[in-house]
């Protein structure tokens, strides 16, 4: 018997549904473990790989926290100095946020995998945790030096790491991006806590300096 047009063309209207609905709730196992190394050919021994990439995984934990403490500041900072600090911590923000995904994609190019997730970075950072509300500015920022200055001293340590093992890529990326990043960025909000008059210079202060610097002279 001939086939009916309208079935036929039911049929087709149904199998193209079929071939364009998207393909959902899929499941399967990693196809990398977190830890493991997949060997590119970049000259570098799969050891000196691994261990540059559990380096740099702290690294990058403590980033994405800095990262996030800036973002949290930036939305909170309170008082006269609120929109120089407010431009500035969303500056620094921008900054870290892109040691990130320069140290992310290191950690890649290695043939390992780079920490993502918020839960695997808290649990891996060693900056400390905020408290939820909101903060004074001197409080502020130095929990922000604190924060740099730790970065900074595991940067340094592992830098001359990656230099002994022959992992000039990662030296690289530790001294010109993290260090020299968070250097200028430490300079930055130091000048913040710097104790100066704000409107009325402090003559006292000069007057009773006067009589020593002229007595130095004098010697």
């Amino acid at each position: 018997m001939p086939r009916d047009s309208k079935s036929d063309a039911r049929a087709n209207s149904q199998a193209g549904t079929e071939r364009s609905r998207p393909l959902l709730h899929q499941h399967a196992r990693e196809i990398q473990p977190y830890g493991k190394i997949a060997k590119l050919s970049i000259a570098l021994d799969e050891s000196v790989c691994a261990e540059s990439a559990e380096n740099l995984n702290q690294v990058l934990a403590d980033t994405i926290s800095l990262r996030d403490l800036y973002k949290k500041h930036h939305w909170q900072v309170a008082g006269h100095t609120f929109y120089q600090l407010h431009l500035l911590f969303d500056k620094h923000y921008e900054e870290q946020n892109e040691l990130v995904d320069t140290i992310a994609e290191r950690i890649q190019s290695l043939g390992a995998i780079s920490l993502a997730m918020a839960a695997d970075v808290a649990e891996t950072t060693i900056i400390p945790r905020p408290p939820r509300g909101r903060e004074e500015v001197p409080v502020q920022i130095s929990r922000l030096l604190e924060a740099h200055e730790m970065i900074l001293k595991e940067a340094r340590t592992m830098a001359k790491q990656a230099s002994e093992s022959g992992d000039d890529g990662t030296n690289d990326l530790l001294v010109s991006d993290v260090i020299r990043t968070n250097e200028l960025q430490v300079w930055f909000i130091s000048e913040h806590l710097v104790d100066v008059p704000l409107v009325r210079a402090d003559l006292q202060g000069a007057e009773k300096e006067t009589p020593k610097s002229k007595t130095a002279g004098a010697r």
